[in-house]
């Protein structure tokens, strides 16, 4: 099938070991969040045993090993998307709060009355919401950047929509409905040549897709941890350095200070200006063994095996006449993320009925409901495949589906 050896990476996994009703799960929700490997859950379970203390604050031995935690975690992230330096690498709770933390400080800081802010039809409502409260406080222009009939972004409308007056980008990598992957670098290209900075949401594309910043040239990158076999609880911001110290701080408070008198403060250097308060060391030092797992795996191997999968489901699913698939039919551009509908059915009841199979995919809108406006659907059924998932996994899914009309008594 691959270069992976998935039957050994099952085993490093054991919540996919579980038995629910007398059936194994197999766990396809990965878009929502990732399974954490035995690797990761020691890794947190060895620092809450043995090293946690606050860091940076103490010069006791728990102090001093909890902090070393924390910065050796900046070191590998870092290096896994190839910033500068960890300056430039800000951990927050989630790619939400990251997104928010970039609006809330260079939003408020930079967009002017008239400047346009340019964001994508198939954004997350996490790219959304901050963008329209940053446009209505500032009198901005809020534009999105509409998909074609098969769920891809032209240029087109790139060169359309991005203008001289364009002040900032935000983009997905990879849409959380769709699975499509946007071309991320002829886009930053052209906005830089108009001026403008660019956001690259990277919670889909990271965990899937080598991403280099320094090549790739986004002037931001955030993503998540427990969509890339870590915990919950913990995100990343990457930003331009320059850009970072333009910026003022999000949040006041612990750690993130350098002097404070009765009526005035001044605020520490990067990384820390933008991390005020006790930070989550243990999210930390899962984050951190996540990609030493990713990394022993290889990315390129986790996309090539994801590739194998989506192709295979894609073709026995468009072979079923009531089953209607949203975005991409082919493996061009696209992750593995497949989003349907099966005619007379609710996704809800979809995955209810692949439920009681030990098969847990997601319904509803996915937190994209302009997108799902704009598809002319309330909502859909979406599977999403990961390292650990199998072929097998893919054949009960199939057989599950097929199966759905007929719980629901319309014989096929």
């Amino acid at each position: 099938m691959d270069s992976l050896d998935v039957a050994r990476i099952k085993k490093d996994f054991p919540i996919l070991e579980r038995v629910v009703n007398d059936k194994q799960i197999v766990y396809l929700d990965n878009a929502a969040t990732t399974q954490k490997p035995t690797s990761v859950i020691e890794k947190i379970n060895d620092y809450n045993r043995f090293s946690h203390a606050n860091p940076h604050r103490g010069a006791h031995i728990l102090s001093v090993e909890s902090t070393k935690i924390y910065d050796d975690a900046k070191e590998k992230v870092k290096s896994f998307i190839n910033a500068h330096s960890t300056e430039e690498i800000i951990f927050t709770r989630n790619t939400t709060e990251s997104l928010n933390l970039i609006a809330q400080s260079y939003g408020r800081e930079f967009i002017e009355k008239g400047d346009e802010i340019v964001i994508t039809i198939s954004s997350h409502h996490s790219n959304i919401l901050p963008w329209q409260r940053i446009a209505k406080e500032k009198d901005a222009i809020l534009k999105y950047l509409y998909l074609d009939k098969d769920g891809r972004l032209p240029m087109e409308e790139v060169y359309k929509k991005i203008t001289k007056k364009t002040k900032l980008l935000s983009i997905e990598g990879m849409s959380n409905v769709l699975g499509t992957i946007h071309p991320l670098k002829e886009i930053i290209k052209y906005a830089h040549n108009m001026g403008t900075k660019v956001i690259v949401d990277g919670a889909q594309s990271v965990p899937h897709i080598k991403i280099d910043v320094k090549d790739l040239d986004a002037d931001f990158l955030v993503f998540s941890a427990h969509k890339m076999l870590g915990p919950m609880g913990i995100g990343v911001l990457y930003g331009k350095k320059e850009i970072l110290e333009s910026m003022p701080p999000f949040l006041l408070g612990g750690d993130m200070i350098e002097y404070v008198s009765e009526q005035d403060s001044s605020f520490a250097p990067l990384p820390f200006k933008f991390e005020a308060g006790t930070q989550n060391v243990e999210g930390a030092a899962g984050l951190l063994e996540a990609i030493n797992y990713l990394e022993n795996i290889g990315i390129e191997n986790i996309k090539l095996h994801e590739e194998v999968l989506t192709q295979y489901t894609l073709e026995k699913m468009m072979n079923i006449s009531y089953l209607d698939i949203q975005g991409p039919l082919d493996m061009e551009n696209r992750g593995g993320i497949i989003s349907f509908t099966i005619k007379d059915v609710h996704p809800h009841d979809t995955a209810t009925i692949l439920d009681s199979y030990g098969i847990a995919i997601r319904s509803g809108h996915h937190c994209a409901q302009p997108l799902m406006h704009y598809m002319g659907v309330p909502s859909t059924s979406r599977v999403s495949f990961y390292l650990y998932n199998t072929l097998e996994d893919a054949d009960k899914f199939l057989y599950a589906i097929k199966n759905v009309r007929k719980w629901l008594g319309y014989g096929s």
